[in-house]
């Protein structure tokens, strides 16, 4: 169960590489931070920094070489994969530059379908699908399919499906990138509100324009935190 008064995420002497001709590359070393429950952190970095391989391991998808990883009290690392794949379906809402939206259902379904495989019932179903849809502002679109969409909307669904589950932690890896200023705004704006109502958002990006808007500035440079701008003492 979410304990509030201790991090959401802890991290410690995170450290992982990949084999290549027999060698240990290294991409992420020595990485240590802490996340409190409520807090909109953007973690920053160009391309081939590690920024990438960070919201794996944030996310779950895959598991560091060494260090600790704590996930709402919870060590990462010594899980097993069904476990894991729990821990991503229950504690992480994800979202992606690309929507991942299924073009065959429509926006309620697309909401719904997490919850179907978490055996959410019916009612509770529902509930939550309209409740989520509603926060982003679509609930006049819940019966329309991603092709009926704008880019924007198909966003704001991708949201919705990640807030549904009422997750401790969103994560969004560039989530206005394939989107134009204008409605890249919009979505910033969705994320902020999302954030005062108190859900806890994580923002990897490589645009300085969208980190500075989160309270927090995470900056990996060469697989090592290199700033760490706004966080609490």
């Amino acid at each position: 169960m979410t304990n509030p008064q201790q991090p959401l995420i802890e991290v410690s002497n995170l450290g992982h590489g990949y084999m290549m001709a027999g060698e240990m590359m290294p991409v992420l070393q020595d990485i240590s931070f802490k996340i409190n429950h409520g807090e909109f952190v953007a973690i920053i970095g160009p391309s081939g920094s590690g920024k990438s391989t960070l919201m794996n391991m944030l996310g779950c998808l895959d598991v560091a070489n060494e260090g600790i990883y704590l996930l709402d009290g919870q060590d990462v690392r010594k899980l097993s994969d069904n476990k894991l794949a729990g821990i991503r379906n229950e504690k992480i809402g994800f979202i992606f530059q690309q929507y991942n939206l299924l073009p065959k259902l429509t926006a309620f379904e697309n909401v719904e379908l997490p919850l179907i495989y978490r055996n959410v019932p019916f009612r509770e179903r529902k509930k939550s699908v309209e409740e989520a849809l509603s926060l982003v502002g679509l609930e006049n679109r819940m019966y329309n399919r991603p092709s009926q969409m704008s880019g924007g909307q198909q966003q704001r669904v991708a949201i919705a499906r990640a807030i549904a589950g009422k997750p401790p932690v969103l994560l969004a890896d560039e989530p206005t990138g394939a989107l134009d200023s204008k409605t890249g705004v919009e979505v910033m704006n969705t994320m902020k509100e999302l954030n005062k109502l108190g859900h806890t958002i994580i923002i990897i990006t490589h645009d300085l324009s969208i980190a500075e808007q989160a309270e927090r500035i995470i900056r990996i440079m060469d697989g090592r935190i290199v700033e760490d701008r706004g966080a609490a003492v």
